[in-house]
């Protein structure tokens, strides 16, 4: 019997993940390294990109860095190009990049709804649309996308960060719909309560550094969020990437997948 675990190897792939400088997408990357994939690291943060592919050759793989600015077109093209010029191939595309913009529906201004639909919304468009167009005549492939578990409860001051997330898993879904007869998988994430920079920005003083009363109130109310008493780590996002990219789900495609310890149904 072949053993299951091989179901999630990817040797001989080349994987590419936006948001790859820090939380769910560094981890993702280092995470697919190890399980044996070339990781092309996107992301504007260079000093992060440079961190993540460190971590992506300590796991063994190759990785390179491309700056990528997901909110245009054309440097989301080069991305592709760039991967398909470094490693001739893709075959998974994870599309983690996005931003919370908080503020009341009320009180959003032109700039902050443009730039939360540039980012979380037409930043993964435009790596789904080329994530196909790289892939569709190898006939496979898997894209991930990152929605999150704001679409399926409200919640107030994040009204652009939630409805651009709604709007990615329609998205992913639709797309799963149209790359299917190209034995293109596409499935999207919803994550729970995950700490990492994204999450942790508001609790930092004037000066940058950690809140530790703040972090410590808000951790309490987190856990508390979930009937098994925890948050999520960026890792526990990572692996369930992994598997929707491996061949371990070669069955799963337009789903909206939740790790979020019991999040959305336990308030």
């Amino acid at each position: 019997m072949t053993s299951p675990f091989d179901a999630y190897r990817m040797d001989g792939r080349v994987a590419v993940v936006t948001g790859a400088a820090s939380g769910i997408g560094a981890a993702t990357c280092e995470v697919l390294a190890a399980a044996g994939a070339s990781v092309v690291c996107a992301d504007l943060n260079a000093d992060g990109l440079a961190s993540t592919v460190e971590a992506v050759e300590a796991a063994g793989s190759r990785g390179i860095a491309v700056p990528t600015d997901v909110t245009k077109r054309a440097p989301v093209e080069a991305m592709f190009a760039a991967a398909v010029g470094e490693f001739g191939r893709v075959d998974a595309v994870c599309n983690i990049a996005g931003a919370m913009f908080p503020g009341l529906i009320e009180d959003l201004d032109d700039d902050t709804i443009d730039r939360g639909i540039d980012l979380n919304l037409k930043g993964v468009l435009y790596g789904t649309q080329y994530g196909i167009k790289a892939m569709k005549d190898q006939g496979s492939g898997a894209i991930v996308n990152v929605s999150s578990g704001g679409i399926d409860l409200p919640y107030a001051g994040i009204g652009v960060y939630a409805f651009t997330k709604a709007a990615v898993a329609m998205l992913s879904m639709t797309a799963s719909v149209e790359a299917g007869p190209y034995g293109i998988r596409v499935n999207a994430i919803a994550p729970g309560m995950t700490v990492t920079p994204f999450t942790t920005w508001r609790l930092n003083k004037p000066d940058g550094t950690i809140d530790q009363d703040a972090y410590d109130e808000f951790m309490e109310y987190s856990k508390g969020m979930s009937p098994l008493g925890m948050v999520g780590e960026a890792t526990d996002q990572a692996l369930l990437i992994h598997y929707l990219l491996s061949d371990a789900a070669k069955f799963a495609t337009g789903q909206i997948f939740r790790v979020n310890g019991g999040q959305t149904f336990s308030w």
